[in-house]
């Protein structure tokens, strides 16, 4: 796969004709850098230089990339061609910046970041210096250690180049066994919250219904909700909001009453949490014609009456269970 060398021109036929093998190098090495390092060795590049401050990021450097030294950030620079700026969102425009105008950035260095949030305005600093800026966000959660590379395979890249660094980024992504997903500049900042939405929240999720589970003695939470929650998370990326089953979509105000006076009592935390999905579920339910105009009236008005934001508001007015608790449909 052909990739653009560093010292090449920014003239787009030179970008796209230069095949290279790159020096690559690290800055910032959490549980992205590493992994992205490692498979772009995979593919013929080479790692030199990695940068990590805590004892935990330099263990994984030394796990992930065996061999290659551990040295500050303005020396990462100086020895590679393409460098990953692996850190935190908040830290990367200083970060930038400053390396910027201690003149660390080389001109034709290819400078790569990885946040989802920002584009590759967040990288003008270094482009004044000369560097060409990509923006290469891999859709994936990532663990520290070598199974990050497995699932790297088909992973969506968000990508965000300059017209002429198009093809050097579908190329360095593509060799890192993902796949690109166009993402204008402006557009960067929604991108990043509807992946957070779907994929930090669901932890949060999963994590709170596995210890409601252990509360109500379940011995093995997980192996009960490992095909549920497999076969609801296939089913809504196949149907979407056609998938919605449960008490909400089918309005059973009586049940989603008792719900929230479990959660009440036995973990207050999770009211507010329950509440504001429910509702959000009421409304997706309701405008796809899945929750019926009639009973959604009783049932929004048991999330209006019970669902203080602190999970703290009025007990509920009733047991009405006419229904029963759904033990396996949700």
């Amino acid at each position: 796969m052909s990739t653009v060398h560093p010292s090449d021109s920014t003239d787009s036929t030179d970008v796209q004709d230069r095949p290279a093998r790159l020096t690559v190098g690290v800055v910032g090495a959490g549980r992205v850098g590493p992994a992205l390092a490692a498979s772009l060795q995979l593919a013929g590049h080479r790692p030199v230089a990695v940068s990590g401050v805590s004892d935990a990021s330099r263990r994984r450097a030394e796990k992930m990339l065996p061999g290659v030294p551990l040295v500050p950030p303005a020396e990462v620079l100086r020895r590679a061609d393409l460098v990953l700026l692996t850190v935190p969102d908040d830290a990367l425009p200083g970060l930038v910046t400053g390396l910027a105008e201690t003149g660390a950035v080389r001109p034709g260095q290819l400078l790569v970041h990885t946040s989802g949030r920002y584009g590759v305005s967040v990288l003008d600093p270094a482009l004044r210096a000369g560097a060409l800026p990509l923006a290469l966000h891999p859709a994936m959660t990532f663990t520290g250690s070598p199974v990050d590379v497995q699932r790297l395979a088909g992973c969506s890249f968000g990508v965000t180049a300059p017209g002429e660094l198009r093809l050097a980024a579908e190329a360095l992504v593509i060799e890192m066994g993902g796949e690109p997903e166009w993402i204008s500049e402006e557009s960067r900042p929604l991108y990043h919250a509807a992946l957070a939405l779907g994929s930090n929240h669901l932890i949060t999720l999963v994590a709170q219904s596995m210890e409601l589970l252990r509360t109500a003695g379940v011995g093995a939470p997980d192996r009960m909700l490992g095909p549920l929650l497999g076969a609801a998370l296939d089913n809504a990326l196949r149907s979407g909001d056609a998938a919605l089953t449960g008490p909400v979509s089918r309005g059973d105000a009586g049940t989603v009453a008792a719900h929230i006076a479990e959660l009440r009592e036995h973990s207050p935390q999770t009211v507010a949490g329950y509440v504001a999905m429910a509702r959000a579920t009421a409304d997706r339910a309701l405008a796809h014609g899945l929750l019926k105009a009639e009973l959604a009236e009783d049932l929004l008005g048991v999330l209006a009456d019970q669902g203080g934001a602190d999970g703290t508001g009025p007990a509920p007015g009733g047991d009405d269970e006419e229904n029963g608790p759904e033990g396996n449909e949700r």
